[in-house]
């Protein structure tokens, strides 16, 4: 299995050395997921479980990475749509899709705690819910324009902030309840991919047909970081997402980027496989392809 591995992140990694290094990669493995896994969900911040969801974010299935055990967490549609796991890693944030009597869309937060295995609402099934956070041990959630805040586990966050595009494409910040409508590239742009950085004083986002952008939660600072789709937080000075190439109809190429704030800049996987959909915790990077294979890429130190 050793050898597999070495063999593997030989293959994928070819051709890029001589790169910047933003981040040291010790190898690439292809993950054993089940049959009805296509896409990772998050990863723990310990790096010690991944978060398994299906091709339309259907269901949510925990595997630990150390014993490779599986875990349902939830089959409700939805449930592996932007997760949340608390900085502990003890506790999970998902969404929950559904259809009122009215036969109307409608959407529930849960909370799934891995100690105990129990599972509570934090939020009732609405129509206007239109963003979820977890920073730290807190989760925080606007419904129709309304933010509010939990403790997951009984902490309280010095500070409570928030980053996320409303359906209209437009980039906001809630800071401690007050919400701020930002307009880092003017009020014509459409923001999305939007998250923040693990310390909460940076916006990460991406401007359609345009780069991924950074900047300071008040909308200063701004930093161009180039082509980066669906990009997450390494920690507070590097960003991972991708580079997607399609013919139109489907996904010809697509790498696993890295890129400091520092505008240094980094190609992780080579061209032998489509990477696709990054997440980050722990020293590791997992992503996956249009086939519905899953990898984990180790950092070192």
């Amino acid at each position: 299995m050793r050898r597999l591995v070495l063999i593997l992140a030989c293959a994928l990694c070819a051709g890029l050395s001589g790169v910047a290094q933003v981040v040291q990669v010790s190898h690439i493995e292809r993950m054993a997921v089940p049959e009805d896994a296509a896409q990772v969900a998050g990863v723990s911040p310990a790096g010690n479980y991944v978060l398994l969801t299906s091709e339309c974010h259907g269901g949510l299935t925990l595997l630990d990475l150390a014993t490779g055990e599986r875990r349902v967490i939830s089959a409700a549609a939805g449930a592996g749509y932007n997760v949340g796991v608390s900085q502990d890693g003890n506790h999970i944030v998902y969404r929950q899709v559904g259809i009122d009597n009215k036969k109307l869309r409608q959407v529930g937060v849960q909370h799934y705690n891995i100690t105990t295995g129990v599972t509570q609402p934090l939020a009732a099934p609405s129509r206007g819910l239109q963003a979820v956070q977890v920073m730290g041990n807190t989760v925080m959630t606007v419904d129709k324009g309304q933010a509010s805040v939990k403790r997951l586990d009984g902490s309280q966050a010095a500070k409570a902030v928030m980053a996320y595009a409303t359906q209209n494409y437009e980039l906001m910040v809630a800071v401690n309840g007050k919400t701020r409508h930002l307009t880092p590239l003017g009020a014509d742009k459409r923001y999305i991919w939007v998250s923040l950085s693990p310390g909460g004083e940076k916006v990460l986002f991406y401007v359609s047909g345009d780069a991924a952008y950074v900047c300071n939660i008040d909308g200063t600072g701004l930093q161009k970081l180039g082509t980066l789709r669906a990009a997450r937080w390494l920690d507070d000075n590097i960003v991972v997402g991708m580079n997607d190439k399609d013919n139109g109809e489907t996904y010809v190429s697509s790498e696993i980027v890295a890129v400091d704030l520092q505008g240094h800049r980094q190609v992780l996987t080579g061209k032998e496989v489509i990477a696709m959909y990054p997440q980050c915790g722990g020293g590791k990077i997992a992503f996956s392809t249009p086939t519905g294979e899953i990898y984990l890429i180790h950092l070192t130190k």
